[in-house]
């Protein structure tokens, strides 16, 4: 026995006998109760207890009391923190599910005006295709009026209406193009404001292919740059040989193409690049026209069918009922 605990047990044994009675401890254990030391004393505790001992008694009652509060303060606080990230996530996670349904009923209305405006297109090509198929095939008529086409009444009365207003010259317009454009404002806005992630991936795939795909840029490209070249080389064609050879040359007049219709028709340059640009519009630009048109209704039917999923969830706060996901 170590000097301090020999200490301790001549204090209890008060009649020195070598033997602590039963009265010897309950008086023992008395004064230290009126003396309001409980515990043990710091200087007999070993170094770990010792490190989180508070004061220069251990009382084993207190440090488990202690504990208890402390490890319950622990998790109340701990769970307080999971709860307000979980409720963060799920507020981020809601705020996205919003955007993704926003950017869906977005590029699903700009999707179907792009069909309403590449089925114009597709119409106006075809009328132009046409009339200048007309035009070419009688190229070489002997009719002061070869280049001047009457259009039929549309009351279908048989009755021409007032001058100017039942013909027109097809020539008069060739000079001029109209670049495939599709409406993007939409499409551009979401790929600016980061939110074009948030669409689903089958989405994000189409609508890639629907407005910056191979066959888009084709299109854009014959119906822009390609055609501005037949146009550049009839112009060359005018400024360097016409305006030299005619009295005038007012491409609007109807008169200017009745009284040099010959000329015109012997300019064989003229008639072959009219040809090549009926064979442009013919077999490349309406084509690519519908197969466009094929693929926005594709990208319409997708749309339609991920945000009909979307619509079917209910969303209670911040958390989604029913998820399709």
């Amino acid at each position: 026995m170590d000097k301090r605990k020999k200490n301790k047990f001549d204090r209890i044994d008060s009649d020195k006998d070598g033997v602590i009675s039963e009265e010897e401890f309950e008086k023992a254990a008395e004064e230290l109760s009126d003396s309001g030391e409980e515990g043990i004393r710091k200087e007999e505790l070993n170094w770990f207890m010792r490190m989180i001992t508070l004061g220069d008694r251990f009382d084993p009652r207190d440090f488990y009391d202690r504990l208890k509060k402390s490890t319950v303060e622990f998790i109340v606080i701990f769970s307080g923190i999971l709860l307000s990230f979980y409720v963060e996530q799920s507020w981020t996670v809601s705020e996205g599910r919003a955007d993704r349904i926003q950017n869906l009923e977005s590029l699903t209305a700009e999707v179907s005006e792009m069909i309403i405006y590449t089925e114009g297109r597709i119409e106006d090509m075809k009328w132009v295709s046409e009339t200048f198929k007309k035009q070419y095939e009688r190229w070489d008529d002997d009719d002061p009026l070869v280049f001047v086409e009457f259009i039929e009444d549309a009351d279908g009365d048989g009755k021409l209406g007032p001058p100017n207003d039942d013909f027109h010259v097809p020539m008069s317009i060739y000079l001029n193009r109209d670049p495939f454009d599709p409406p993007r404002a939409t499409y551009d806005a979401i790929k600016l404001d980061g939110t074009f992630r948030l669409l689903d991936p089958k989405v994000a795939r189409k609508m890639t292919d629907v407005y910056d795909g191979t066959d888009l840029k084709y299109l854009i490209e014959n119906t822009d740059k390609l055609e501005q070249g037949f146009i550049d080389r009839v112009q060359d064609r005018i400024y360097n040989k016409w305006i030299k050879d005619l009295p005038f040359v007012d491409l609007d007049r109807t008169d200017f193409w009745v009284n040099n219709r010959k000329y015109i028709q012997s300019d064989k340059l003229l008639k072959y690049n009219l040809f090549k640009r009926i064979d442009l519009w013919d077999y490349q630009v309406i084509e690519q026209l519908e197969a466009y048109k094929k693929e926005l209704l594709e990208g319409k039917k997708i749309l339609d069918s991920v945000l009909d999923v979307r619509n079917s969830e209910f969303e209670l706060i911040y958390w989604v009922i029913n998820s399709k996901e």
